[in-house]
C-alpha cells in the first residue's frame, strides 16, 4: 500500500498549494482532474464537480459511493503559517483542508483506483464534490442527478476512522417578534423586545421528547438577536436567528411547524433541506466495522450526507477537532491507515 499512500500524500500536498475556499473550487477541480486522468481513468466533470464511474453495473452487486469534498473554509486569522504552504513535519502535513477533509478525498480516491486495478464486491463510484462547507447549490446537489442508483455511501470527513452512522440535520430559523414603535418617554407603542420574551424563554427551555441513541435530543439555540433603532424609539420589530440542530427522529418540517405552534412570533425557516441522516446499525458495512474492532457513533457536525436520499455513513481519517482551526494538520500515518482499513472494509 506504500505506493498508494505516496501518492495520495502528493496529491494532498498539490491540492493544499491551491487555494479552494467554496464557490472558488476551479483550479483544485482542474489539478484533481489531471491527476485522475493520469491514472488512466475518464472522470466526468460536473461544474467543480469530479466523478468517475466504473460503468459496471451488475444487479447482484451493490454499488458504492465513494465522497469526499474539495473546498475548504477560510483560513481563521490565528494561523501562525501560509494555510496554503504544505509542510510536513514530525509526521504531520499541515494546510488548510488538510484534515477537513483533503486526508479523506486522497484516501478515497486511492482506494477506488486500488480497487478498480484489484477487483471489488462492489459497483463503484467515486464522487469530489464542491460547495460542501457551504451546502451551495452547484455541490452535491448538481452532480447527484448524474449518479447512477446508489445502495450505500462512504463519506471521507474526519472521524479518527471510526464509522459515524447518524448524523444532525441543521435548520436556520428566522423568528420575528413585532410590536408597535412609539416614544420612549411618554410609554408609548408596544415594545417588540417585550413581546420575544415568552418565545425566548420557550426556546431556552423546551426539550424535544425523542432522544436518538446515537445523537442525543433535538436542540434549538438562539444565536443572533437585532432590535430597536435608538434609546428613545420603542422598537416594533425584535429579530432573533435560531439554530436548530435535528436528530434523524424528527424531520426539519416536523419540527418547523411545531415550533409555529408554540411561539406568538412570525417563523421561517431559510431552509428544510439539511435533514438528518443515519445508516442502520445492523447495515453490512456496518457490521463489518464493527467486526473490524471500530465503534458506531453519531455526529454532530453537518456533512453533504444531509444531501444524500440513500443509507450513508462518515468514516475518514484525521480528526473533527482539527478542522476549520488554525494550523491544521493530518497524520501521514493516519492516511496510511486509512487506505489499509478501507481496503480490508470494502475488499
Amino acid at each position: 500500500m506504500k505506493e498508494y499512500t505516496d501518492e495520495a500524500i502528493r496529491l494532498l500536498q498539490q491540492l493544499i498549494s491551491i487555494p479552494s475556499v467554496s464557490r472558488d473550487e476551479t483550479r483544485a477541480a482542474d489539478a484533481l482532474e489531471q491527476a485522475i486522468r493520469a491514472y488512466g481513468m475518464k472522470p466526468q466533470r460536473i461544474g467543480n464537480n469530479i466523478l468517475i464511474d466504473s460503468g459496471e453495473d451488475d444487479a447482484q452487486r451493490p454499488t458504492l459511493l465513494l465522497n469526499a469534498h474539495i473546498d475548504t473554509v477560510k483560513p481563521v486569522s490565528s494561523w501562525t503559517r501560509d494555510p496554503f504552504t504544505p509542510v510536513i513535519e514530525d509526521g504531520r502535513l499541515y494546510g488548510l483542508g488538510s484534515n477537513d477533509c483533503g486526508g479523506g478525498l486522497v484516501s478515497l480516491l486511492q482506494v477506488y483506483r486500488y480497487l478498480s486495478e484489484h477487483g471489488c464486491p462492489y459497483h463503484l463510484v467515486f464522487l469530489a464534490s464542491a460547495e460542501e462547507e457551504v451546502s451551495g447549490a452547484d455541490g452535491f446537489v448538481k452532480a447527484l442527478p448524474h449518479l447512477p442508483k446508489i445502495d450505500v455511501a462512504i463519506v471521507g470527513e474526519p472521524t479518527g476512522m471510526q464509522p459515524a452512522i447518524a448524523e444532525k440535520g441543521l435548520m436556520v430559523l428566522d423568528i420575528t417578534a413585532h410590536g408597535q414603535s412609539g416614544h420612549a418617554a411618554r410609554q408609548e407603542g408596544v415594545n417588540a423586545i417585550y413581546e420575544a420574551l415568552d418565545d425566548l424563554q420557550w426556546l431556552r427551555s423546551y426539550r424535544f421528547q425523542r432522544v436518538s441513541e446515537f445523537l442525543g435530543a433535538t436542540q434549538m439555540n438562539v444565536t443572533v438577536i437585532h432590535a430597536g433603532t435608538q434609546h428613545n424609539v420603542v422598537p416594533d420589530r425584535c429579530e432573533m436567528t435560531v439554530d436548530v440542530r435535528t436528530n434523524e427522529l424528527y424531520t426539519n418540517e416536523e419540527v418547523l411547524a411545531f415550533i409555529q405552534s408554540q411561539v406568538r412570533s412570525e417563523v421561517k425557516a431559510r431552509s428544510t433541506r439539511l435533514q438528518s441522516s443515519h445508516i442502520a446499525a445492523d447495515h453490512p458495512l456496518v457490521q463489518r466495522c464493527i467486526a473490524m474492532g471500530m465503534t458506531p457513533f453519531g455526529s454532530p457536525t453537518l456533512s453533504d450526507q444531509a444531501l444524500m436520499p440513500f443509507p450513508s455513513m462518515k468514516l475518514g481519517p484525521g480528526q473533527s477537532s482539527r478542522s476549520h482551526s488554525a494550523d491544521e494538520f493530518i497524520l501521514i500515518s493516519e492516511v496510511e491507515d486509512a487506505i489499509k482499513k478501507y481496503v480490508e472494509l470494502l475488499a
